[in-house]
């Protein structure tokens, strides 16, 4: 018998790659851009799997891709596929949740802390020589240790983050949740409040639900306004759940303290962004889980999903089972 077809998208590590072409017939890409498109969807249309992460799965794209069975994404995320068109074409989507979450829990926490400190702005003036006596209040920062977090999405992330919070500085965790997350108010004494509750009495907002029609700007200009004067605003979810030109507003007024944001709603973001112009902005380029450990990992649960997916064997991880 022939080997399935897989179409391979995003460079992976050498002993992933291999494991994946012991089991498949492999067309691979570098990444998906506007010049390889049609040979992508070309491949895809004779595949009967694709693993790989970056590519908008476009009912248009698939529409000629009718021996498709699987798709393996490198990610937890999967907001750039319409899970209910996969599921009528019988393509079963898988992800990786869990391998990232402690990483991308201590992007979120350095966020935190780099934002109360105000860590870059002042490692920046230290570097252009800016640092000549003793610093005054005008540079001083805000603590963190025991000041209250507010969690908004207390999935497997939500909780790593609100151990880090309670566990190591003292914090007190509120959250708000489609559902009550009692393994984390047992662990970690995550009080369970509603949106507009959190957010009047947090320290700290972080946002961490996934995107989706109903999350889409869920914190916007009235969000803003509700939260603590001098509060901060920390985004590692996706840069649609947030009203970007809000959040500027709110920063720009003083309302908020500072915001620590790894994503945004263009990505890359761009250089003439009024966000990446404002000092109390600490802006990363989506790297929530950007270790080399954790995209290891996550290569390898990808190829473990779809090599289980293709050759019969128990499945883990599929988002629309």
């Amino acid at each position: 018998m022939s080997r399935p077809e897989v179409v391979l998208y995003k460079s992976v590590p050498p002993d992933v790659r291999a494991r994946l072409a012991e089991h498949f017939s492999l067309t691979e890409f570098d990444g998906v851009n506007d010049g390889n498109r049609a040979e992508f969807a070309a491949a895809l249309s004779r595949a009967d799997g694709a693993i790989g992460v970056g590519v908008n799965a476009t009912p248009a794209l698939l529409d000629g891709a009718s021996k498709l069975k699987a798709w393996a994404t490198i990610s937890v995320g999967y907001d750039q596929f319409d899970v209910p068109d996969l599921t009528r074409r019988g393509i079963k989507l898988m992800n990786t949740p869990d391998v990232l979450t402690e990483t991308t829990a201590d992007t979120v926490f350095a966020l935190v802390l780099s934002s109360a400190r105000r860590v870059v702005e002042l490692a920046e003036l230290v570097k252009a020589g800016g640092w000549k006596a003793s610093l005054g209040e005008e540079h001083f920062g805000t603590d963190v240790q025991g000041k209250t977090l507010g969690i908004v999405g207390m999935g497997r992330i939500g909780g790593a983050v609100a151990r880090r919070a309670a566990l190591g500085f003292g914090m007190k965790v509120l959250y708000s949740n489609r559902s009550r997350n009692e393994a984390a108010e047992k662990a970690y004494g995550a009080a369970h409040r509603t949106l507009p509750e959190l957010l009047a009495q947090s320290d700290f907002v972080v946002t961490l639900v996934p995107l989706s029609p109903a999350t889409e700007r869920l914190i916007g200009a009235n969000e803003f306004a509700q939260m603590k004067r001098g509060a901060i605003f920390i985004n590692a979810a996706r840069g649609k759940v947030i009203d970007e030109a809000a959040l500027v507003d709110a920063l720009a007024s003083g309302h908020l303290r500072a915001a620590g944001l790894d994503v945004f709603e263009r990505e890359p973001v761009s250089v003439d962004s009024p966000l990446l112009k404002m000092k109390n902005v600490v802006a990363l380029p989506h790297i929530g889980s950007a270790t080399h450990e954790t995209r290891h990992a996550m290569a390898s649960c990808a190829a473990d999903n779809l090599i289980a997916a293709l050759t019969g064997k128990p499945l883990q991880n599929v988002v629309n089972p």
